[in-house]
């Protein structure tokens, strides 16, 4: 394939790609791949695209695995880029879109970066993988370490939705849940690791992940015929899938497939953890930990975001925005969002909505501008949030 090596994002050393490996080792931060993006370009062509296969693998010269036997899928990817046109319309917004991943297998955005992470775990010779998460990224690990015949290790606070904990042990993993937050749960994996013989899928602790995920951006490109929207609003835990979209816009604008015109990322964030937000609005390139992060979101509890400075070099460039909204906001716009459009959407994507509302009434989101909304996830797995 066209992956030639990893690359730190904060210092730029360096890394040969053909190992398994978690951060930069000069460093400590984000390592990142690396294409020959002239080569991929050969195959890979706009017109080449018709013919190909219906999710993430369609994009593959700009996806790691080198051996198709190793590509662990579940027919992830190509979700729905649906016109919101009530919802839309009680904005005064005629272009209001919003990119489903409820679709993805596992019902949620995670499996894309994990089917990327574990097809390159599997190549790469890792036999038991761990993660800590806040619930949907366990179980999409459960689910395609399955698939690839490797164990997984989920580490997951004590009060996930419990859709996600009686997920990951039908698929076969071992699960244990944790007093404390998220940060809590990968210091034990982190602790426990080497020992154990675990390789860490962590978010940004692994370099494909993010690959994966990026490819969210070579979706709405082509589902928008390569012409990127104006604004795009983005739930931010982790944050991996702003990164990936903002790496997959480089990509394709150096494959002379787009301009170097960007959309302007808007990264949501619940006020009860919002590390982002606050380092945003201060101007710092990182992100202090949120100090007692609460909220029912819970894959916005993420107090401190190893990819912070990504995620804000990201805002920041595409002269973006930082917005965090209450949950009760975020509560209401999941029943807002489901009478006006017929999605049960998840309380991250939710968020989304009372954003973009305080974007419109501040003036830095025109209506007649065209917005994507994200849908993370499928509200179902979330039934605790919303009571009786």
């Amino acid at each position: 394939m066209f992956v030639t090596h990893l690359e730190c994002a904060a210092c730029g050393a360096r890394h040969e790609a053909r190992r398994l490996q978690n951060l930069c080792v000069e460093c400590g931060k984000p390592l990142l791949a690396r294409y020959d993006l002239e080569g991929a370009a050969r195959t890979l062509t706009k017109e080449s695209l018709k013919g190909r296969r219906a999710d993430l693998w369609r994009y593959r010269e700009v996806l790691p695995v080198e051996r198709e036997e190793n590509v662990v899928t579940l027919g992830e990817g190509w979700t729905p880029l649906l016109h919101a046109g009530r919802l839309g319309a009680r904005l005064g917004m005629k272009r209001l879109l919003i990119k489903d991943e409820s679709l993805n297998p596992t019902q949620s955005f995670k499996a894309r970066g994990m089917a990327a992470a574990v097809s390159m775990a599997k190549e790469l010779g890792a036999r038991k993988l761990a993660v800590p998460s806040a619930g949907n990224a366990a179980g999409a690990l459960a689910a395609y370490a399955a698939r690839a015949g490797l164990e997984a290790h989920i580490f997951m606070p004590r009060d996930t939705p419990r859709a996600n904990v009686v997920e990951c042990g039908r698929l076969g993993a071992h699960v244990t849940l944790m007093d404390g937050l998220i940060t809590d749960c990968g210091a034990e994996v982190g602790r426990r690791k080497e020992a154990e013989g675990w390789f860490d899928v962590s978010t940004l602790k692994e370099p494909y992940r993010v690959e994966g995920k990026k490819t969210l951006g070579y979706e709405l490109a082509e589902q928008l015929n390569w012409e990127l929207p104006d604004v795009i609003v983005y739930p931010t835990g982790g944050g991996t899938g702003l990164v990936g979209m903002w790496k997959a816009f480089d990509e394709m604008e150096r494959m002379g497939w787009i301009d170097e015109r960007r959309p302007r990322m808007v990264s949501v964030q619940s006020s009860g953890c919002a590390p982002v937000v606050r380092a945003f609005a201060e101007g710092k390139r990182f992100a202090e930990e949120f100090p007692d992060a609460a909220t029912v979101a819970s894959g916005l509890r993420v107090p401190k975001a190893i990819g912070d400075f990504l995620i804000l070099d990201a805002l920041r460039a595409s002269k973006g925005a930082a917005v965090a909204v209450d949950d009760e906001e975020l509560l209401a716009a999941v029943g807002e969002i489901g009478a006006a459009e017929g999605l049960f959407v998840a309380p991250e994507g939710a968020a989304c909505l009372p954003a973009l509302r305080s974007l419109i009434e501040k003036g830095e989101v025109g209506r007649d501008e065209r917005v994507v909304l994200f849908n993370t996830g499928a509200g179902v797995k979330y039934l605790e949030a919303f009571g009786g």
